[in-house]
């Protein structure tokens, strides 16, 4: 494993639910990136007129345990798998004692940023991967989330096809140029974090209510795992919605489906699948929503949507 980054966590990282938000994470996994593209000899990659950088396509992330303010983190990574144009890169974050925080499977691609088409690496870029060859720990391996299964063809998701299945459009916004990298695009990080911006006009009144069957618990969400496919990277002053749409019900744990889309072409810039909890924000433990509020959830975020 490769030491990456290490800081810690601040109080303005924590959204309402007292623990570092899901952007914090990505964004924190993107730093160690530019470190890794360091390491493998490609220092260039994420600075001003670089010719050449990695681009995420496809991003497993799993949430083992939560991060309060003040806490401090570490990461580390290796590569996992080394393709023509592409590889699978694994990055971990653990807290101080050494228990695991939140680990990353980025599928990335090696692209030119003048025209965004991949090319193959470099002899001592992949020599250099080899060099970086590792497992993902046991404890890190995705749960309930198949990060390798292909998803349904970008021609399929469209805006019309959302709406036709009556999954709510729960976001609206446009991408501000200080969410954009050095090479023009939206920060993957601001993917789910617009997703978590989003997300409460579809819960918040639900979650009220499941605290109110549960003798007024004052409740709220963590996320166990997520999976991104990045298909189109936005710049300033671009358009998105957001589409959910209820993707089932196992134990103490509810999966949602969510399209970032794009209102004028009406296809996608990304679309996600999340498995969380609904949370006891006191005791910090997970609840089990009532069998009739599932129901509920079902009816107002129809079933549907796929990755």
């Amino acid at each position: 494993m490769i030491a990456l980054w290490q800081g810690s966590c601040n109080q303005w990282d924590c959204d309402e639910m007292g623990h570092m938000n899901v952007r914090v994470y990505v964004e924190k996994q993107l730093e160690g990136m530019v470190a890794f593209a360091h390491h493998l000899g490609m220092p260039e990659a994420f600075r001003t007129k670089a010719p050449a950088t990695v681009l995420p396509i496809d991003q497993h992330i799993r949430f083992v345990r939560e991060v309060l303010p003040g806490k401090p983190l570490s990461m580390r990574g290796c590569v996992l798998e080394i393709g023509e144009s592409d590889a699978l890169i694994y990055q971990e974050l653990r807290h101080l004692d050494g228990s695991l925080s939140a680990a990353f499977r980025t599928r990335i691609i090696h692209i030119d940023t003048a025209e965004g088409e991949r090319f193959p690496w470099t002899k001592s870029t992949r020599a250099r991967m080899e060099a970086a060859r590792g497992a993902t720990p046991e404890e890190a391996l995705p749960r309930s989330i198949d990060p390798e299964s292909a998803g349904w063809p970008v021609s399929d998701i469209t805006i019309a096809k959302a709406e036709s299945l009556g999954a709510p459009r729960v976001g609206i916004g446009a991408v501000q140029p200080g969410h954009c990298g050095v090479h023009g695009w939206m920060e993957p990080s601001w993917f789910i974090g617009r997703l978590s911006d989003s997300v409460p006009n579809l819960l918040y009144d639900w979650r009220s209510r499941v605290g109110q069957k549960t003798r007024g618990t004052q409740l709220g969400a963590a996320v166990l795992e997520y999976r991104l496919r990045y298909h189109r990277m936005p710049r300033a002053g671009d358009l998105f919605v957001v589409h959910s749409s209820f993707g089932g019900v196992h134990g103490k744990t509810h999966s949602l489906v969510h399209w970032v889309m794009d209102p004028e072409t009406g296809g996608p810039w990304a679309t996600s699948q999340v498995v969380a909890i609904t949370l006891d924000l006191e005791a910090r433990k997970a609840v089990a929503a009532p069998p009739d509020m599932l129901d509920e959830l079902e009816k107002i975020a129809p079933r549907g949507l796929s990755i």
